[in-house]
């Protein structure tokens, strides 16, 4: 969901090991039916992604870099990506750069006023990272496996209603954002609200853990999902400069898969405004007031406009509230518009909601006919405190039926505890570089690292009161540290660098048909880049880069 820039692609190697990463195969999800229904299954080509953040303070520029121990122009391995030289790395950074404006790989300039509301003005190149990195293909299918058990998993949860205000009915009374969610959800069941279509565009985060060797699950994402259009883009910036440097740099722009990622979103988005039935409908994305990553948004009303002539509009809360009424029907109008899917790029954060019109928009959204993206029942169960009791002994089993899949999610969770569990707060107190404490936020920059988490602890301790049921406490990941070169604002950094795989997936069901799509989307990692920033600002007090990386298969 949130702002962070940062984008990379995927090259496939000759080895079967290793994936380096702008994009991906054919991905057809597994289909589940649920009471009988009918299934229909969509095809998408799909792509995973991932992104880097630099975990050392910022870098001197590229031309003020001393020499490397070895000048090497053809890379043995994607570990010497360092020892470019240095006239050709030069060469590529601007051709990276010229190629990045003329296609529209821009977000705004935050040192331009105007740049996050008037479309064309303060662009700036998106940051990238300049080549693609590698990850283990074992690891990469098995996050690929996930998608569709994840999707079922969310919508199976979304259904239960008394789990989702049980669950979360102590994080209610610490934690003012999430009663209020709660508070519009507890509204819709004693309205007996239906959604008869579904729609759900998640993205499951994971790193790899270096000392296990185990790819665990960072969160799971249930409401703006961002950069699906903008990372497309990533995968054919990295595919052009391979075909210019490839040969030099011994890397083959044939390994990269084709990544589809801004259309794949849009096909989900069209399949929905498809099953409301009403052509003269339209989409309407639910933007903030100042959107600087508004163009990544922008790419996928045009594919929605253009491959399946679906008009979209974008509105603020405010304006919603404004300008929205609910016919008798449930039809929602908005500004004399019928709107037939509701896509939240905004309403994830409480900075989204600083006044009662914000969370009448929310509520009224919620009370009409319009498919959700999320609803409100997917929005909560996308929250931490659901990702923790999903992780407790027994859990899974109320939602899911089949054991290999159980075993298959059982196995991606990280440790995931409670404030209430009295011995692991204990241990994080001791050892506080081991774990990390979340809020019940989403967008990155909230989570708590390092020894303010021992900090909090203490605190929360002495004051005993309800304020821990707003966090969680989960078991710290360390992943591999890699060589990077970043580029940011026209400058280019060496550095070294974590990355997080995040995966897309699409779900969409409807009144007599079940239907579940994955989309592995190489290059959506804009995104995946808030949680290192997070990480980075914790290390190196405030310094953070915000990076766009790719894969090389």
């Amino acid at each position: 969901m949130g702002s962070a820039h940062s984008s990379c692609s995927l090259l496939t190697t000759s080895s079967t090991e290793h994936f380096c990463f702008p994009q991906s195969p054919i991905c057809v999800s597994k289909l589940r039916p649920a009471n009988q229904n009918q299934i229909r299954s969509i095809k998408f080509t799909s792509h995973s992604f991932r992104c880097c953040s630099s975990l050392q303070n910022l870098p001197s520029r590229c031309n003020q870099v001393g020499e490397f121990e070895t000048q090497v122009k053809s890379l043995k391995t994607m570990a010497d990506i360092h020892g470019i030289d240095q006239e050709l790395l030069n060469k590529i950074v601007y051709d990276a750069l010229v190629w990045s404006s003329l296609h529209g790989l821009v977000v705004g300039d935050k040192s331009v006023k105007r740049s996050g509301t008037v479309p064309g003005v303060g662009l700036v190149h998106s940051p990238i990272a300049l080549l693609p990195g590698s990850f283990p293909e074992t690891h990469w299918k098995q996050a690929c496996e996930l998608v569709s058990i994840f999707n079922e998993l969310v919508d199976r949860v979304s259904l239960d209603g008394k789990f989702l205000q049980e669950s979360l009915s102590r994080t209610k009374k610490a934690d003012d954002f999430t009663s209020r969610l709660l508070d519009i959800h507890s509204k819709m069941l004693q309205m007996d609200k239906k959604e008869e279509i579904r729609l759900g565009l998640h993205r499951s985060d994971y790193m790899l853990d270096e000392k296990t060797k185990l790819l665990l699950q960072v969160e799971l994402n249930t409401i703006s999902s961002s950069f699906a259009g903008l990372s497309q883009i990533v995968s054919k910036l990295h595919s052009d400069l391979l075909d210019q440097y490839g040969e030099v740099l011994g890397l083959d722009s044939r390994m990269i898969p084709e990544n589809n990622s801004g259309k794949q979103f849009a096909e989900a988005l069209a399949k929905a405004w498809t099953e409301y039935n009403n052509p003269s409908t339209v989409i309407m994305i639910v933007v903030q007031a100042e959107e600087r990553n508004m163009y990544d948004q922008h790419w996928l009303s045009v594919h929605l406009r253009k491959r399946h002539n679906v008009k979209t509009i974008r509105k603020t809360l405010a304006e919603i509230d404004r300008e929205g009424e609910l016919q008798s029907d449930g039809t929602l109008l908005v500004d004399g518009q019928a709107v037939a899917v509701v896509y939240f790029r905004a309403g994830y954060t409480p900075i989204d909601y600083p006044s009662e019109t914000e969370w009448a928009a929310r509520l009224l959204v919620e009370q009409s006919s319009a498919v959700k993206c999320p609803s409100i029942s997917y929005h909560l169960a996308g929250t931490k405190k659901i990702q923790q009791e999903l992780a407790k002994p027994n859990v899974l089993e109320r939602f899911l039926d089949n054991k290999e899949d159980i075993a298959k999610i059982r196995k991606c969770f990280a440790g995931l505890w409670s404030l209430d569990d009295k011995d692991i707060v204990k241990k994080a107190i001791e050892a506080p570089d081991l774990f990390v404490m979340k809020p019940q936020r989403e967008g990155g920059g909230n989570n708590i690292y390092g020894d303010d988490v021992r900090k909090t602890l203490v605190r929360l301790q002495k004051e005993g009161n309800v304020e821990d049921a707003a966090y969680i406490l989960m078991q710290r990941i360390f992943p591999s540290v890699y060589p990077t070169i970043f580029v940011r604002d026209g400058i280019c950094h060496k550095d070294h660098a974590i990355s997080e795989l995040g995966i897309f997936g699409a779900y969409l069901r409807y009144a007599t048909h079940l239907s579940t799509t994955s989309l592995r989307l190489s290059d959506a990692n804009l995104l995946y880049s808030i949680f290192f920033l997070v990480l980075l600002f914790s290390v190196n007090h405030g310094v953070t880069l915000r990076i766009l990386l790719g894969r090389y298969f």
